[in-house]
């Protein structure tokens, strides 16, 4: 790959665009090297780095399949579920608290 062109924030030329700026526009990188990075420096910490590719060799977004939404569907459903009591809470459990809101009180309660 060799050494990239870098860029302060804000100052790529036209032509170049993050993953997300492509993915607005329906496009991905589609197998296409990295062409340059753009920086923004931070105080106290190491700079922001994005990636950049171009745009003219960005290829259209896959779309999703039936199955793709099944697996996805599936995912969430079992980020919603509850390990403790086995229902769906109707939101995402946080993995900080582990169980719904009512399981995680009860514990506290119990706790207590």
């Amino acid at each position: 790959m060799g050494t990239l062109p870098v860029y302060r924030w804000r100052l790529a030329p036209d032509g170049l665009a993050t993953r997300r700026q492509l993915r607005a526009l329906g496009l991905r990188p589609g197998g296409q090297e990295v062409v340059a990075e753009v920086r923004r420096p931070r105080r106290g910490r190491g700079p922001l780095v994005a990636y950049l590719y171009r745009i003219d060799r960005a290829q259209p977004v896959r779309p999703m399949t039936r199955a793709k939404w099944a697996a996805l569907d599936r995912a969430n459903a079992a980020r919603r579920t509850c390990p403790s009591c086995r229902r769906d809470a109707g939101y995402v459990i946080p993995p900080s608290a582990g169980t719904c809101a009512p399981c995680t009180h009860l514990r506290e309660r119990q706790a207590a």
